[in-house]
């Protein structure tokens, strides 16, 4: 039976997730065009017509990795609960102690985007959008009097910061901090950016 015929997006996103597994295995200054053409079985000229480059076929590549994690991110930040639940869901979802992004993935692309114009372009934009998205509950929570933060911007950013940092420890140091002391650090971090202590945090989230 020949290949089914696959329309032209679904031809890129076959072609992304084919990149993603790639630069998971073999790291993005290893993994060549080549090599996403043959796990799938296509030319290399395939390749390059749906992505004149391999820069640009990277740079997709991360970006359709965060598209989920972006999405999932929206919906635990529009449920229908206190902004301090729904900052705190997100904050233990972003953890490294959490679910989101394959922490070993995105480290390797903020390294390579300091060389990669057009992958730096996309992972500054997605931190944007995270920053964004985490402001904007901050705001809510500041405005409906759940918590004081004078200036939500600079605590989204200095507790993705954090989270960012805590990853690299754990996911690139064996042994340098327990899962669980992360998660502690994350929630100190959350309830002193909002005003909170530990406990009052946990017992407005329970």
């Amino acid at each position: 039976m020949g290949r089914v015929r696959l329309s032209g997006a679904e031809r890129r996103a076959e072609l992304l997730r084919a990149a993603i597994g790639q630069i998971e295995a073999r790291g993005v200054a290893a993994v060549r065009i080549a090599d996403v053409a043959a796990v799938l079985g296509v030319s290399n000229a395939l390749v390059l017509y749906h992505f004149s480059t391999k820069e640009k076929l990277v740079a997709e590549a991360f970006r359709y990795a965060a598209e989920d994690d972006l999405a999932h991110l929206r919906k635990l930040l529009g449920r229908r609960t206190t902004a301090l639940r729904r900052l705190r869901a997100a904050v233990r979802w972003y953890a490294p102690t959490g679910q989101a992004k394959g922490w070993r993935l995105w480290i390797e692309g903020w390294a390579v985007s300091l060389r990669e114009p057009a992958l730096r372009e996309v992972t500054h934009d997605l931190d944007r959008q995270w920053k964004a998205a985490l402001t904007e509950v901050i705001d809510e929570g500041v405005a409906a009097g759940e918590f004081q933060c004078p200036d939500p911007a600079a605590t989204a950013l200095r507790l993705t910061a954090l989270l960012d940092g805590l990853a690299v420890q754990l996911t690139s140091y064996e042994g340098a901090l327990s899962h669980t002391r992360a998660r502690e650090w994350a929630d100190e971090a959350l309830a002193r950016e909002l005003g909170l202590d530990r406990e009052a945090l946990a017992a407005a989230t329970r």
